[in-house]
Formats: C-alpha cells, structure tokens, sequence
C-alpha cells in the first residue's frame, strides 16, 4: 500500500544559505550590485520583507549590476516591468505581487514563464505564488533591526533552492 501524499513532501529542502546586516540603504544597492554578478539568464529571485524593507532598493542594485536600460522603482501599480539589457546581459523583469491574490493562476497571466529563460526575473511578495516557475530560485529575505535607532538597519537571509545556488555562492556577498 502506497503512503499517502504529503504536500509538505514537495517542498525542496534549501541547498544553501547565508545570511548578511546591511547598514544603508546604499549598503543594500550595493548588495545587490553584487548579487548581480552571480545573476544570469533563467534564475528566478523572490524577495521577501515587510513594506519599506528594502526590497525595491535591492532590486535597483541589481538593475545597476546587470546593466539594464530604465531606472528601477517598485512596479506596484503596474505589476510589472522589463528592463532590457544595455550590454549582452540578461533581461531584469521586476514584479510586485502584492496586488496579486491567489498564487500561480494571476502569475500565469504575466507569462513570466516565457520571460524566464531569457531573463533574471525578481519577484516582490511572491510568496505562495511563484515557487512553481522554478526548482532553482534565490529567495531573500529582508528583516529591520528591531529596537534600533538607526531606521536603515537590516538583515538579509538569502536562501538557495536547488542545484542552481551553492553555499560558495551566496557566503561570497
């Protein structure tokens, strides 16, 4: 007798993580100009925090890393943006999924299945929503020091899942 699916079972367990205190806002730009040097075609990055955290900012870094054309800001009313490459790099193709209710089926309608392959894809609150694009896929994570004074204090645990993310990786930002 087969044992019954548990859908925790489908879950991939994390193949890497580190985690990092950001102290600015151009520490997190900075943060993810460098996450942009281990960014390429197909990889999709998931960025968790609470409003204001820093995930626009993040994501900013990473369109300076990568060379994209257009000046990165938060795609909340629009839902999403492309921006193509200057140089030979890939795409960025920035989400907020804030907006967006129940999981996959309202991304279906954003087709970023079609621009995966081709692009780096960055998805604010996509929790819930995305995980299925992809096997490989970098989620971070951005918490605000709680009780401190200096209000652009943070801590960023990035997560690997996946064959695509290795410890070496992620503890090289």
């Amino acid at each position: 007798m087969e044992a019954p699916h548990n859908p925790a079972d489908a879950v991939p367990a994390p193949a890497a993580a580190a985690g990092l205190a950001v102290e600015s806002a151009e520490e997190m730009r900075d943060l993810g100009r460098r996450l942009a040097k281990l960014l390429r075609p197909g990889d999709l990055v998931m960025l968790t925090g609470e409003l204001g955290a820093g995930k626009t900012t993040l994501t900013r870094g990473l369109g300076e890393g990568l060379g994209v054309r257009g000046a990165v800001t938060s795609p909340t009313f629009v839902i999403a943006r492309v921006h193509p490459p200057l140089t030979g790099g890939p795409a960025l193709v920035h989400v907020d999924a804030y907006r967006l209710g129940g999981g996959l089926d309202e991304m279906e309608d954003l087709d970023l299945d079609v621009s995966l392959p081709d692009s780096v894809v960055v998805v604010e609150w996509g929790d819930g929503k995305v995980e299925d694009l992809s096997d490989d896929r970098l989620h971070v994570v951005i918490h605000r020091v709680v009780g401190d004074t200096d209000d652009d204090r943070r801590t960023v645990t990035l997560t690997g899942y996946g064959a695509r993310w290795t410890e070496t990786d992620l503890r090289s930002l």
